[in-house]
């Protein structure tokens, strides 16, 4: 890229370097009411689309997990009792306060056993190529710059039968739902942001980075264009989030 190269920062076109210390000042930002603004902007239903992933994941035991964008560490510590005492859950995050606050929930809950911590860019991974049994990412990858690089990244990671997992917001499918879910977005969200973290505009931004998302079937296409095979997608809450799988062969 160019370095008048440009990039969406929500509905704004930003020089491609400015992307990521803008996203980061927003995580830095939200980072301390975070799990608080998660339940506020989704009834609590986060939650359960976290646990349907890990569920559905296939993570055995013995299975080392690269956990990208882990933040608060919700799906570590779901992952933690799937890979066992032989299996690794390494939690990486490139924004140090969302690390930070998930490391400190996770050694609260006596969750130490199993776990790693490293702060990096998924853009770049720091590990050699076939590290990991299973790469996981969980509302992040929408915040990623180069999103491609980052699925070639981690496709390069996976050992050979090794999977990438993904859960993201998407394009909801059910047309009597997207008024209501416009509303929720650009309304309530941003008016929660202002009235419970003093933040209106970091979850304005939010909004919009879903909505500037890859729709399911352009993400799909983009992790077969990383490399991943037998591509598989499944929508949850008509589509308001999807779960994307695919596999290195």
């Amino acid at each position: 890229m160019s370095d008048q190269s440009t990039t969406h920062f929500g509905y704004r076109d930003v020089p491609v370097a400015q992307k990521q210390k803008l996203v980061g000042e927003v995580f830095s930002s939200v980072a301390a009411k975070y799990d608080l603004m998660n339940d506020l902007m989704s009834f609590g239903i986060h939650r359960l689309w976290k646990r349907h992933f890990v569920g559905i994941a296939g993570i055995r035991a013995g299975d080392r997990v690269l956990d990208l964008a882990g933040g608060t560490g919700d799906i570590a510590a779901l992952m933690l009792p799937k890979v066992g005492a032989t299996g690794e859950v390494v939690l990486g995050d490139i924004n140090a306060s969302m690390l930070r606050v998930g490391r400190d929930r996770l050694t609260d809950r006596g969750l130490v056993q199993g776990l790693r911590y490293a702060q990096m860019n998924a853009e770049a991974l720091p590990f050699p190529d076939r590290t990991f049994d299973a790469v996981t990412i969980a509302f992040g990858l929408r915040n990623v710059t180069d999103k491609q690089r980052a699925l070639e990244e981690m496709h390069r990671v996976l050992k050979i039968g090794g999977k990438a997992l993904i859960l993201e917001f998407s394009a909801v499918k059910l047309e009597w739902l997207k008024p209501l879910y416009d509303l929720h977005s650009f309304q309530v969200l941003p008016r929660l942001g202002q009235l419970f973290a003093q933040d209106a505009d970091s979850y304005r931004y939010l909004a919009e980075s879903i909505r500037k998302h890859p729709d399911q079937e352009t993400l799909a296409g983009m992790m077969e264009q990383a490399g991943l095979v037998k591509v598989e997608v499944r929508n949850l809450s008509g589509g308001i989030v999807a779960i994307h799988r695919g596999y290195r062969v």
